[in-house]
């Protein structure tokens, strides 16, 4: 069985023309390596990502008919971005087909974020050439089946930072207060902390791959602690319904 029949067998799909595929797998380093222009996977990224867009939309409109455009914008946010992209193509073992010059493979490049999640679409643009839009959803639906099983779709989740923001507003205290704490990692996959704070008291700390992402775990985690302080001081109150005397009555 040759690599590209491996592959395929991967992908759960056999391709009527499998040259589509190889050249889904081939990087543009290709054609750098070779000083002139080769063909290459990134017309091929251009379509996968249009379809992958227009699946996933679909699906989420479907599934979340009370969501608005704004929230199933970020829903979908949640699902298609470098680092989920690049975590699909590590679960079906996308980099050890991809097809690299010597200087990209001697980078780590079948490592790389960037180039696993961008191969990852064009392999989804292959497919839909080679067997429509049908084939090239019911994949991506099977590569999403446990993301869509984990997925916030309430409009209030997917902006955590605003919500924090009418939690403290609500109470009347100070608006919270963003720090990113550290950053480490090579340039192209960064990680970074945050913690946020209010009235000078850390109530949340997260990570994330961007600041931006930092931020949103950190206000995440800080939601949840107000939550729980919240919970607690009404679990430790009388209820206003109940007159003192008879709380404590004996009958």
């Amino acid at each position: 069985m040759s690599d590209l029949d491996a592959f395929q067998t991967r992908l759960g799909y056999q391709f009527q023309q499998p040259e589509l595929l190889r050249l889904a797998l081939t990087h543009s380093s290709i054609s750098h390596a070779a000083g002139r222009p080769a063909p290459n996977n990134q017309r091929l990224e251009f379509l996968g990502d249009a379809v992958l867009q227009l699946v996933l939309t679909r699906e989420l409109y479907d599934r979340f008919p009370d969501l608005d455009e704004g929230a199933l914008t970020k829903s979908r946010a949640q699902l298609v971005n470098r680092r989920a992209l690049a975590e699909q193509a590590r679960r079906m073992g996308l980099g050890s087909g991809i097809i690299l010059s010597r200087s990209e493979e001697a980078n780590r490049g079948r490592e790389r974020p960037s180039i696993l999640a961008n191969t990852y679409e064009s392999v989804i643009g292959a497919l839909f050439l080679d067997g429509g839009y049908e084939a090239a959803r019911v994949f991506v639906l099977g590569q999403f089946s446990d993301e869509f099983s984990h997925l916030k779709p309430a409009p209030q989740l997917l902006n955590p930072k605003g919500e924090l923001q009418e939690l403290l507003q609500a109470t009347e205290t100070q608006p919270p207060q963003y720090k990113i704490l550290a950053a480490s990692g090579p340039a192209h996959d960064r990680a970074f902390e945050c913690a946020v704070f209010n009235g000078g008291e850390e109530i949340g700390r997260g990570r994330g791959t961007s600041k931006k992402t930092a931020e949103s775990a950190a206000a995440e985690a800080a939601l949840s602690t107000l939550r729980a302080r919240q919970a607690a001081v009404a679990a430790t109150t009388p209820s206003p319904e109940t007159p003192a005397t008879e709380a404590g009555s004996t009958g």
